[in-house]
Parts: structure tokens; C-alpha cells; sequence
């Protein structure tokens, strides 16, 4: 692991890198895009570099990695790498780019921070950046073997499927069901997934998104998409809104094979699915799951969401709750429709859950409820360690999930 020489340099100039990290990462975004503008128009989401979220993110992960490196010097944080790497393969990430990044980081760190930059801080953070680097592109290439993909990048990622079917789950979500195109076999997969969709938009660029499985059904694959809608300053989902306008049965998209690294371990001890809204689409998989396999362990659903019409899976979740023998669900809606029957008003609070003892809890939806829910399951005697979580979009909240 980390030398214990630049350990100390990088526990000294943690908090000024850190502190300045808000400066280095926009530079180094624009940077990296002047040099390989190709990179901005076919890989990274522009939604995410023009709000900030994803500059946000390599801050948090390369801060966390080297805390983690400070705190616990003889350990690796897998957790962390395995969910960054999961998502550098669905995207198809490169090792060689690890080097463009490199180049373009470092670059902006002597920029912002100057002559605090000395050789033996840039050796000591080289050091930092480089154990990550190659940490990941182990765990990248090992996942790239186990999916059968090419050793590096696109090489056999992308692969055409056709449309056979078409849903509407709310005004909001569509879920969409397809098969190869090529007749070939479905790629395997576990509940709480995710396939990356790849889609040429207006303007020539191929931009990349990642979609939850929302189900299983033979030899299909089947996800679910909600139109993001714009903001204060930003504008709505591009790739979300292209795919309701234009993904219809009969047409064809490019998908990834299944990835992610927040599925439901095999057992018998309780389990806790607990999600908001676009949220429930890995728990309504993974509770289909439990279904189909006949499960007799304890399951609680958790689902918070605006209102009734809101709620995408809703028959699904009462549905799939009954086949189960031991599980309950309950639902939270902020602003509940005065005709339609509600459980409870307001967000998501599991002071009013029996929570069982030795649960495993599985969370997806928006940061804000991920931090409440963790907080509350901390509260009630849930270990950290059996905390797991899936977040769409660029992770803000690494090493929190140890």
C-alpha cells in the first residue's frame, strides 16, 4: 500500500488538496476536454459536467481513497473500487485513459496550487493516484473477463438489441423490454443491476446512461427509464427524453452486459429493500426475485414517493409482497392523492418499521434519502457493513458504505 514516507506528505497536504479541490476539478474537466473532446461527446454525461455532479465525484473518490489510505494503511477499500469499477466497465472506460486523466489532474493541481506543489508532494500523490489507478484496472479487467468483454474498453461492450415491447409504468416511467438483435442468448444477470444504454442524439454525439434491470423475464432484458426533468439552470435529461420520444418497439439500441455490484447475497437472514421513487426499479427486481426463488426469508420494502400516480411497480410491490410468506411493505407518499388509500404521509421514516435484528439492507434512490435512511438504519442496530447501496449517477457519498 501506501509508503510510509508519502503517507505523511499525504496526511499533511490532505486538507490543502482537499480544500482545493473544488478549484482543481473544473480546471482539469477543462483541460482534458480541450485536449480529447471526443471524450466529453461520447462518454461522460454532459447532464452531469454541466450541473457539477460528476466533478463533485472524482473529488469524493480520489479525497476518500486517500483517506482510507491515511486511516487504515494496510487495507484496500474494495467496496469503493468495486462500485467505481463497475461503472468505469459499463461505460467503456480504458486503461490507457487512466494516463489522459493523469496528465490532465496533475496538470491542474501545479496550476491551482503552485509552488505548494513540491517534488515530494506531486511524488507522494502520484503514489495516491496511481494505487487507485491500477487497483481499479485490476478490478476492471477481471470484471471485463468475467462478462466476456474484450481485455480493454469497447472491444465487445456495445451490442445491439431490438425493442419488443413497450410500457408505460406512470407519466413519468417507461420501462422498455428487448432482445438481441442478433438472436444470440441474454447475458446473465443478478437483481440490482444495471445495463448502460448507448444513444446517438441530434447532434451527432453518442452519449451513455445507466439504467436499473426492473425485472428478468426469459430470455429479455428489461429496464425502466424516468424523464428527468430539468431544473433551475439545467435542462432536461437528453438521453432520457430521447429514448421516450424515439425508442419504440421495433427499434434498435445499443446495450452493455448486466454490471453493478449491489445484488442480494444468497441466505436466510432478513433483508431490507428500501428505495424512492425511480429508486424501486433494482427493488422491485430484486423482490421478484425473491418471489421466483421461492425465498422464505424475512423482507421488509420501504418505498418513499410524491403521490399514488407517482409511484411507478406499485401493483408490483403489493403483488410481489403477497407471494412472498414472511413480507411486508410500506409505502411513504409526501403529498398523498385525498382519494387514494395511503399508508403513511410524508418521507420515508423507519421509527414506524419494525426493523429486524440481523437485517441486510439494500438502499437506491436520491442522495438526500440515502443519508436519512442510512442514518435511521444505523439508529436501529443495522451494521454499516450490511448497508449496501446503488445511487443513479455520478456517486457523491464514497466511503460512507464501509
Amino acid at each position: 500500500m501506501l509508503s510510509a514516507k508519502s503517507a505523511e506528505v499525504v496526511e499533511a497536504t490532505l486538507p490543502v488538496v482537499g480544500g482545493a479541490i473544488g478549484d482543481i476539478t473544473p480546471l482539469f474537466y477543462d483541460r482534458m476536454f480541450a485536449a480529447h473532446p471526443e471524450l466529453l461527446r461520447d462518454l461522460f454525461n454532459r447532464g452531469n459536467q454541466a450541473n457539477g455532479s460528476q466533478r463533485q465525484a472524482l473529488a469524493g473518490s480520489i479525497a476518500a481513497f486517500a483517506s482510507a489510505l491515511i486511516a487504515h494503511p494496510d487495507q484496500r477499500p474494495d467496496a469503493m473500487l468495486a462500485r467505481i469499477a463497475h461503472k468505469h466497465v459499463s461505460v467503456g472506460i480504458t486503461n490507457d485513459q487512466y494516463r489522459i486523466v493523469h496528465e490532465h489532474l496533475f496538470a491542474a493541481i501545479v496550476d491551482v496550487l503552485g509552488e505548494a506543489v513540491t517534488p515530494e508532494v506531486a511524488a507522494a500523490w502520484d503514489e495516491v493516484y496511481w494505487l487507485m489507478a491500477n487497483a481499479l484496472i485490476a478490478v476492471e479487467d477481471r470484471l471485463r473477463a468475467e462478462t466476456a468483454l474484450g481485455q480493454d474498453g469497447q472491444d465487445g461492450l456495445w451490442r445491439p438489441y431490438t425493442v419488443v415491447a413497450r410500457y408505460q409504468e406512470t407519466d413519468e416511467v417507461t420501462t422498455y423490454l428487448v432482445r438481441p438483435a442478433d438472436g444470440g442468448p441474454v447475458p446473465p444477470s443478478r437483481p440490482g443491476q444495471y445495463v448502460s444504454v448507448r444513444t446517438v442524439l441530434a447532434d451527432g454525439a453518442r452519449q451513455i446512461r445507466q439504467y436499473s434491470l426492473s425485472g428478468s423475464p426469459d430470455g429479455a432484458l428489461q429496464f425502466s427509464v424516468k424523464r428527468a426533468a430539468g431544473t433551475a439552470g439545467a435542462p432536461d435529461g437528453e438521453v432520457s427524453h430521447h429514448l421516450y420520444e424515439h425508442l419504440h418497439a421495433g427499434t434498435t439500441i445499443e446495450l452493455t452486459p448486466p454490471l453493478g455490484d449491489v445484488a442480494p447475497a444468497d441466505g436466510d437472514g432478513p433483508v431490507l429493500l428500501a428505495s424512492a421513487g425511480i429508486g424501486n426499479t433494482p427493488m422491485t427486481a430484486m423482490l421478484a426475485h425473491l418471489a421466483a426463488t421461492g425465498s422464505t426469508r424475512r423482507v421488509v420494502s420501504v418505498h418513499g414517493d410524491r403521490d399514488q400516480l407517482s409511484h411507478a411497480f406499485r401493483a408490483d410491490l403489493a403483488q410481489l409482497t403477497a407471494k412472498l410468506p414472511d413480507a411486508t411493505a410500506h409505502v411513504f407518499y409526501e403529498r398523498p392523492l385525498g382519494d387514494w388509500p395511503a399508508e403513511r404521509t410524508g418521507l420515508v421514516d423507519l421509527s414506524t418499521v419494525a426493523v429486524p435484528a440481523g437485517t441486510t439492507a439494500y438502499l437506491c434512490g436520491p442522495l438526500p434519502f440515502l443519508r436519512s435512511v442510512r442514518a435511521q438504519l444505523l439508529t436501529a442496530g443495522v451494521p454499516a457493513a450490511d448497508i449496501h447501496y446503488e445511487v443513479f449517477g455520478p456517486d457523491l457519498w464514497l466511503g460512507q458504505d464501509a
